[in-house]
Parts: C-alpha cells; sequence; structure tokens
C-alpha cells in the first residue's frame, strides 16, 4: 500500500485555502498512485480555533468543507483532522477528529482521546474525550488512527512535588488489542527548542514497545504565538526513523509499505539553527496571514534591534522592512554607526530622526508639575515612550506592523518600557533569553558579518542615561538566564535555585521582578514560542497576587 503524507501550513478559519490546498495534495496523490493520503490535525479549519469552535457557523462551514473534500475522494482514501458534532446528549458538543474518507464519503469516524489542557493546550475547553476504540480496515490492513496527544499517555505530571502520569489511559494500548498492522497519527505539535528529540523519543518508543510501524504527520507553519514545525515521519517496527520529512516547509511524500526502504533522515541541526529557522517561519506567517507585508521597528545599533532586523528581512524580504534610527542626546556615536552599517547591509530602507528636541518639549510641559523633584526613571522614559510614538506612527501611516525587539531576560524582568520600547504588533525575540541572541547573532553572522561585530561584543545598554549599562540595574546576562531558565521552565523555586550554588540575594530579587512584572508582560505583544515555556498563553499568572516564592 502506498500512503501520502501530507504536511502543510493552514490557516485558521480559512475554510476555502484550506480546502483548496487538501484537494490539490489529493489529486497529486492520486497522480503519483497512492491509495491512501493523510493530512495533519484540524487541518480542515486549521489548529487551533480557540473560541470559534464556540461559533454555530464555524463549525457550519466546517461541514461544508468536509463535503466538497469528500467528493474529492473518489479512487483514493484519505484522513482529515477535523472538529465534529458530538452527537451524544452528554459532555461537550464537539469532538477532535480524523475522518477516514473514501469512495467520496466519511466512512469511519475516529475522536482525540486525551484532549491535553496544560502549557498553551486548552483542548477540554471545548472536545469531548474518546471512550471507544475501533479498527479502520483498508486494502487488507488493519488501522489504527490516533490524533497527536493520544500517543503521548506516558507524559508526566510537569511538578516536584508529584510523580503521577498525567494520564490514566493508553489509546495505543487499548487499539493494540485489535492487532493493527500500522498506526497512524495526525498532529499539530508546535515547536519547541526540544520539542523534536521528544517528540521523535515517543514516536520511537511506542513503535518498539509495540512492534507496529507508525506514520506521523505533523502540521507546519505559524499561527500567532505558536510554530508548527512538521517533521513528518515514518517509523518501522524495530523503532527505526526511515522516512523523515523537512522541518518548518510544506512537504510531501508517498510511503510504500511494500517496498524497501532506504532511509531518508533530514540532516541534523543546531538549537541556534531551528529556533533561527521557526522565527523566521513565525514572522512570516504572522504577517502573510494577517494580510500584511511590511514591517518596521526601532533600530538603537544594540544587539536585539538588530537580530530582529536581519531577522524580518531574511522572513519578508529587504524592500518590506523599514526602521528608524532615533538617538538622544546619550546615543553614542558608534550605535548610529552600528544602526547605519547594519541597516546598508540588510538593504533595508532606514531614516534618522533625532528625538533630543522631542524628548526637551516634553520635560518643558511637565516642568512645574516635577518642579523640586530630582531626574530618576521617568525622564528615561520620555525618551523610549518618545520612540515608541514615533515607530508606531509608521506603522499608521504606512500600514507596517511594528516589531517589538525585547528579549524574553528583559521581559521576565521587567527591564522595558510600556507604551515606549515594549511597543509592537508582535514580539519576535520574547522567548529568546539574551545569552541564545548573542549565538543568534552569531548564526546570522555564520557566512558573512551582517550584524556589525560592534553590536555584539559592546557592552548591551538602554542609552538612556550617560554611561548607562544593564548591568547597572541586573546581573549579568550569563547569571541571570541560568536563574530565570530554572525559574520558569523548570519551574523550581528559589530556594532549589539557591541550592545549587548561586548567590541567595541575586536569586531572590531576580525571582522578586519576575512575580513583579506581570503587569508588564499582560500588556505586551504576542510572542513567538520557541522555547518549553514562554510568556503568554502558555503561562497564566495572575496581576495582583501576592507570590514571595
Amino acid at each position: 500500500m502506498r500512503i501520502a503524507l501530507a504536511q502543510l501550513n493552514f490557516h485558521i478559519g480559512n475554510f476555502h485555502s484550506n480546502r483548496e490546498k487538501i484537494i490539490a495534495h489529493i489529486e497529486r496523490a492520486k497522480q503519483e498512485g497512492a491509495q491512501l493520503i493523510v493530512f495533519p490535525e484540524l487541518s480542515v479549519c486549521g489548529y487551533h480555533p480557540c473560541d470559534l469552535l464556540e461559533r454555530e457557523e464555524f463549525i457550519e462551514w466546517t461541514y461544508e468543507s468536509i463535503e466538497i473534500i469528500e467528493k474529492a475522494c473518489k479512487g483514493i482514501a484519505a484522513i482529515v483532522g477535523t472538529p465534529t458534532i458530538n452527537e451524544s446528549q452528554k459532555g461537550k458538543k464537539l469532538h477532535n477528529s480524523a475522518l477516514f474518507i473514501n469512495n467520496g464519503k466519511v466512512q469511519h469516524l475516529v475522536h482525540k482521546t486525551l484532549l491535553p489542557t496544560y502549557d498553551i493546550f486548552d483542548e477540554y475547553r471545548h472536545f469531548e474525550p474518546n471512550t471507544d476504540f475501533n479498527i479502520v480496515e483498508f486494502m487488507g490492513r488493519k488501522l489504527a488512527i490516533t490524533i497527536c496527544e493520544d500517543l503521548w499517555d506516558n507524559q508526566p505530571t510537569n511538578n516536584s512535588f508529584g510523580r503521577n502520569k498525567l494520564y490514566g489511559k493508553s489509546p495505543l494500548k487499548e487499539l493494540s488489542k485489535l492487532n493493527p498492522d500500522l498506526v497512524i497519527n495526525i498532529a499539530a505539535s508546535p515547536f519547541s527548542s526540544d520539542q523534536e528529540k521528544k517528540r521523535k523519543d515517543v514516536l520511537t518508543m511506542k513503535a518498539t514497545e509495540y512492534k507496529i510501524p507508525l506514520l506521523y504527520v505533523n502540521q507546519v507553519g505559524a499561527q500567532t504565538e505558536l510554530i508548527f514545525d512538521g517533521g513528518s515521519m515514518f517509523i518501522n517496527s524495530k523503532g527505526e526513523v526511515v522516512q523523515e520529512l523537512a522541518c518548518f516547509e510544506e512537504d510531501f511524500r508517498i510511503i510504500d509499505l511494500d517496498a524497501p526502504r532506504e532511509k531518508c533522515i533530514q540532516p541534523a541541526v543546531s538549537r541556534i539553527e531551528k529556533i533561527h529557522h521557526a522565527l523566521i517561519l513565525g514572522i512570516r506567517d504572522y504577517f502573510t496571514k494577517s494580510g500584511f507585508s511590511k514591517a518596521t521597528l526601532g533600530l538603537s545599533g544594540g544587539i536585539d534591534s538588530a537580530v530582529v532586523a536581519a531577522l524580518a528581512a531574511r522572513a519578508l524580504g529587504p524592500e518590506n522592512v523599514r526602521v528608524l534610527l532615533m538617538p538622544s542626546k546619550y546615543s553614542s556615536g558608534h550605535s548610529i554607526a552600528d544602526a547605519e552599517k547594519l541597516a546598508v547591509n540588510l538593504g533595508i530602507q532606514y531614516e534618522l530622526i533625532e528625538i533630543q528636541p522631542m524628548v526637551d518639549a516634553f520635560e518643558k510641559g511637565l516642568e512645574k508639575s516635577f518642579s523640586g523633584l530630582e531626574p530618576n526613571v521617568t525622564e528615561e522614559n520620555i525618551q523610549a515612550r518618545t520612540r515608541g510614538i514615533l515607530v508606531m506612527a509608521i506603522s499608521n501611516k504606512f500600514g507596517n506592523i511594528l516589531l517589538n525587539t525585547s528579549n524574553k531576560s528583559e521581559c521576565a524582568v521587567g527591564y522595558g518600557t510600556l507604551y515606549g520600547d515594549m511597543n509592537g504588533g508582535l514580539s519576535v525575540l520574547g522567548d529568546v533569553y539574551k545569552t541564545d541572541v548573542y549565538q543568534l547573532a552569531r548564526f546570522i553572522n555564520s557566512e558573512q558579518e551582517i550584524i556589525p561585530e560592534n553590536t555584539i561584543v559592546k557592552p548591551p545598554s538602554a542609552e538612556l542615561k550617560p554611561g548607562q549599562k544593564d548591568t547597572d540595574s541586573l546581573p549579568d546576562y550569563e547569571t541571570l538566564d541560568q536563574i530565570l531558565f530554572r525559574y520558569i521552565e523548570l519551574n523550581q523555586s528559589p530556594n532549589e535555585i539557591i541550592a545549587q550554588g548561586f548567590d541567595k540575594e541575586v536569586v531572590k530579587r531576580t525571582a522578586r521582578m519576575v512575580n513583579n512584572n506581570e503587569y508588564k508582560r499582560y500588556q505586551a505583544p504576542p510572542i513567538l514560542r520557541v522555547s518549553p515555556k514562554a510568556f503568554g498563553f502558555g503561562r497564566r499568572m495572575p496581576l495582583v497576587a501576592r507570590y514571595e516564592g
């Protein structure tokens, strides 16, 4: 049997585009002699539609698309992911389902059993879990069709005070009792920098444990914060990855279950390279799926804005990136020169606007109100907010999306100005620690110098007062990022971190800064997710809680 794997980039709610893409690949699979084609999870409507699933017309449009897709499935079978209506009088009104379509109609309906409700996932909000397990028979083979999390039943609870498994049921264990010949898993598994290894470990373990070959088809593309990296694969009954599709791009491949197969594996890439590719995909899809093409940002001569500008130019094309250089009296000459050199290297449009006259006007206007008070962070923030007004003006006037340039280290501890440098429609580096920003800069420069060397090696500074350096307010980034990683990603307590040899006062102060600045992050733009624990939807904290942990 020849099975086509269709790893595609879908658009939430764009039913016409999604079904046309599905039908085009059904036709391609027919032409290339496949008997079955497999599409990812929720491919009809895109993953994840969130509360659009509450709208009756959204489900009606889904069913209209299914009817059109059914008609294309003559001479071939297809497995397609979609929400379906729960016909029971009990439970949630929808299922997350896989349709098995053959001879122009849906012949089998398989529902997802394990509904993730942690981190970025909230599927139980909308879907009723499956309780019945059945095999689909096709061309003399028994197919065990599963949906994404259904193979992740060994997921542990992610905390130190409990070692229980998250799920009490194993769908594949139930299906294995029916002696399937092949497991098919359709997925929408989001990218994080360590997800590829975890995913392969889970899938190869299942194939080995049950001694059944496994076909895995993942979505690719970005939906706001979430980035899907693809990496679909075929694993034999020994747990060996035999075929692997591309990462971060659409791909299509036919697997012949009856013919000898040479291994075709994607080359290994570094963690930083994966993050680089993910961010480019995230930027590109955010723009194209939102109907925009052009970006703007403030280019300071610092490393964060330099990396964002380079990524934007690669994602959108340099002709679609416009930057402002906005020096004040505290800006160093080398920062302006570095920013200009980068803009020239990238071939992007740039403009220099001196902000000091505007800052002076604000300070003059506030002179009476601030009479007798010493300058402090307020005056620094006026500079940042002046810059924010200017880049937002470019955004409004020319229809550009403003890219935010704050990194995760700064977001974590509140080292940013609301309505100033925290402005933006999309945060590119909000899930990238400062130490990784430096590595991204080095990767971008791996073939030729694009980001000026001086931008990379000079001490980081907001340049909002004379001689200012980030380390005036923060621990050095090497130390800070190690503490933040343990506190945020690993969910360790300050005492646990201190026990690993970190300075007590530094750890306690860092934790306080993280906790006290939740209100800033709440107002930040959506952040492209590249780590296992990003700020935003995947980390929900109360704004006014008293928590000293």
